[in-house]
């Protein structure tokens, strides 16, 4: 590290005060850290997204039973079309997907 030797030079009583300066500063930014601390779950129930109130809204679905041209995968249990049985074990047909 370069010294600059024209410089003028800082006697103990600056260094000193410097440092109380410092520890001032410090010591109130740890007491103000503490204020902000909040509970998660308070903070994410007063969250509330624009125009997304739907506590009034009702979801009605039409379920379809499984149609002949589907079959569900015995491992990921979502119905697909035959076309994409990838293999047969025990009677329960698999996806490509789930075989690939």
């Amino acid at each position: 590290m370069a010294t600059d030797y024209d410089a003028p030079r800082k006697t103990e009583e600056d260094i000193s005060e410097e440092s109380l300066e410092e520890l001032k500063t410090r010591r109130t930014a740890t007491t103000q850290s503490a204020v902000v601390d909040e509970d998660e779950a308070e903070a994410a129930d007063s969250f509330e997204l624009p125009g997304a109130d739907l506590s009034g809204e009702e979801l009605l679905v039409r379920v379809l039973p499984a149609q002949a041209d589907e079959f569900t995968c015995a491992s990921c249990f979502l119905v697909r079309h035959r076309s994409q049985i990838a293999a047969e074990k025990d009677g329960l047909y698999y996806c490509i997907d789930c075989e690939g």
